[in-house]
């Protein structure tokens, strides 16, 4: 019992994280002011003529969609895109021997995956709104992308698909079986509309929308609108903060009765 309530406890601690990392992107979204990226040429230029350039960032939100001369070629399925996420999990079988109340020996079979191989690429690109178009680099973007492929094959992988640390070949031991492997692939196309959060900064003598400078304000890049976003953080906030409450809760009870019943 004892085990558990640390174990639940644990649980809500984490759901805490979730919790605040949430109650920040909400935050994000309120803070940040909408804008054009016509009003943002026109602002930079006047300011640049008082203060010069390189001298100006704000935090935006605009909508706008992706527009890219020279796109990357998803890693599995060739898509046209700017961003895009692969992975790569082996499944497999595992033969446990346990031991039932009589002290006989019991065998059972358990499911379990471990991923092999992760790579994302991203790209900068052009957003484009009825009133322009402005630079965009994604690098420190949390960026919401489109499931492409979910696979599964008996085949291994092979080249940059497969991670050096391991053996694909099946294991010596014989309470191992390779099932299979799994494909997943996730890319935010081009041509696409999106919902940009970000710092808007005339650094480079040019607009860009790039990673915020200023401590705790997010940068997202979402296929959603402002007000889909909104909606659907506040849920997963309400979410984690009920499931963080009740954990935590639990765990602590489970804590003071082990005590009680030691």
């Amino acid at each position: 019992m004892k085990i558990i309530g640390v174990i639940f406890i644990a649980i809500g601690i984490t759901l805490f994280f979730v919790y605040s990392s949430l109650k920040r992107k909400i935050e994000s979204l309120r803070l940040a002011r909408p804008a054009s990226i016509a009003e943002l040429n026109h602002l930079a230029s006047e300011i640049a003529l008082e203060m010069g350039v390189g001298s100006w960032r704000d935090y935006v939100k605009l909508r706008g969609t992706i527009q890219c001369d020279q796109p990357l070629m998803s890693e599995l399925k060739q898509v046209p895109c700017v961003h895009y996420h692969t992975t790569v999990v082996r499944e497999y079988e595992e033969y446990v021997t346990e031991r039932d109340g009589d002290n006989n020996p019991i065998t059972k079979t358990q499911s379990g995956s471990e991923t092999l191989s992760q790579h994302c690429q991203s790209v900068p690109f052009f957003l484009q709104d009825d009133t322009g178009e402005i630079w965009v680099d994604p690098e420190g973007a949390q960026i919401e992308t489109i499931p492409v492929l979910d696979d599964f094959s008996s085949e291994q992988p092979s080249g940059r698909l497969f991670s050096d640390r391991l053996p694909l070949s099946p294991s010596l031991e014989t309470n191992w079986q390779i099932i299979g492997f799994r494909y997943q692939e996730s890319v935010l196309p081009v041509q696409y509309q999106v919902f940009v959060v970000a710092q808007v900064s005339d650094f480079n003598q040019s607009l860009i929308l790039e990673n915020p400078t200023t401590k705790g304000q997010r940068f997202l890049i979402s296929l959603k609108s402002e007000g889909a976003l909104a909606q659907s953080t506040q849920m997963s906030v309400t979410y984690a903060f009920y499931g963080m409450l009740s954990t935590l809760v639990v765990g602590v009870l489970l804590l003071i009765l082990s005590l009680v019943s030691a």
